[in-house]
C-alpha cells in the first residue's frame, strides 16, 4: 500500500467518525499541555490505535488520542499526544498525522511543544512563538519517493512559520496581558536533553529554544501547503545554564503551572486567526 492509500484510509476513518463539517485548524498538543483538548464542545474522541496505519504515543502526558470539537466558535481537531523519533517511530511516521490533516482538508496547523529555554534572559513558564527553527539532524520526514499529491520534490522553507499567524498570536497576548516571547526553535532528536556544550553551540547558531519535536511536522506541514503556527512553552530553563540536573517531570510540572494562561491564549488565537 502507498503513503497516498494509507492516508486516504486514514483521513477516511476519521471523516467517517466525525461527520463531513470542514475542520478549521489542527492542534498538535505537546507534554503536560493536553488538557485543553478537554475544553472542547460536544467533542468526539478517538484513540490513535483505531486510526489505521496510525502510531500510538508512548512519552508520558500524551495521551494517544485525537479530540474533535468546538472552541470558540471554531471547529478544531486536537493531537493529545505527537509522535517522536526518539521513540523509534521514523521520521516519516512522526509526520503521518501531519498529512492525514492536509488529505482531510485542513488549512492550518497550530504545533506547541514544551521546550528548554536558551536565551538567558528569559525564563522558565514563558510562552514563545516560533519564528523559525534550526534543523541539523540529518534525517528528513520526506527523505524517499515524493507524494506529488500532498507537495512538490522541493519546497520553499522561508515562510515554514506564517508571519500572519504570528502576528494573530501576538495580538492575541496583547490583548489578555500575557507576555510572549518570540524566537528561534531549534530541534534536536532526544530522548536525551542536550549537554551544556550543545545548548551554547545553540545560543551561538542563534537559538533560543530547543526541544525534540515540532520541527518535523512543520517541514511537512510547509510541504503540504499548510499555514503553520507554533508556541513553544518553555519548561525549565536548557543544560549548564542553572547547574542543575535536567528531568521530564520539571517538564510536565511547568505545563501544569502554566496551563491556565496557555490555555487562554490558545483560546484567543483560534477565535482569532483568520
Amino acid at each position: 500500500m502507498t503513503l497516498i492509500e494509507k492516508l486516504k484510509e486514514s483521513s477516511a476513518f476519521i471523516r467517517n467518525r466525525t461527520g463531513e463539517e470542514k475542520t478549521d485548524i489542527a492542534i498538535v498538543l505537546g507534554s503536560g499541555l493536553g488538557d485543553l483538548a478537554d475544553e472542547l464542545e460536544d467533542a468526539l474522541i478517538i484513540d490513535y490505535k483505531d486510526i489505521p496505519h496510525f502510531p500510538v504515543s508512548t512519552v508520558p502526558g500524551h495521551k494517544g488520542r485525537l479530540v474533535i470539537g468546538e472552541l470558540e466558535g471554531r471547529r478544531v481537531l486536537c493531537m493529545q499526544g505527537r509522535f517522536h523519533f526518539y521513540e523509534g517511530w521514523s521520521m516519516q511516521e512522526c509526520v503521518y498525522p501531519v498529512q492525514v490533516f492536509r488529505m482531510m482538508g485542513i488549512e492550518k496547523l497550530f504545533l506547541t511543544n514544551a521546550a528548554g529555554c536558551v536565551n538567558t534572559l528569559w525564563s522558565a513558564g514563558d510562552l514563545m512563538v516560533i519564528s523559525d527553527h534550526i534543523k541539523l539532524a540529518l534525517e528528513s520526514p520526506l527523505r524517499g519517493s515524493n507524494p506529488d499529491e500532498l507537495g512538490p520534490r522541493f519546497f520553499d522553507m522561508s515562510s515554514t512559520w506564517s508571519e500572519n499567524a504570528r502576528n494573530t498570536a501576538k495580538a492575541a497576548a496583547d490583548r489578555l496581558g500575557i507576555g510572549l516571547r518570540e524566537g528561534v526553535y531549534m530541534y534536536f532528536t532526544g530522548p536525551q536533553f542536550e549537554t551544556p556544550a550543545e545548548i551554547r553551540a545553540a545560543r551561538i547558531l542563534g537559538a533560543d529554544a530547543v526541544g525534540m519535536s515540532t520541527v518535523p511536522e512543520a517541514i511537512a506541514a510547509s510541504h503540504a501547503g499548510l499555514e503553520t503556527l507554533g508556541i513553544s512553552c518553555l519548561t525549565n530553563m536548557a543544560a549548564g545554564i542553572l547547574k542543575q540536573k535536567l528531568n521530564h517531570q520539571e517538564v510536565l510540572e511547568t505545563g501544569e503551572r502554566v496551563k491556565a494562561s496557555f490555555s487562554a491564549l490558545v483560546r484567543e488565537i483560534v477565535r482569532t486567526w483568520k
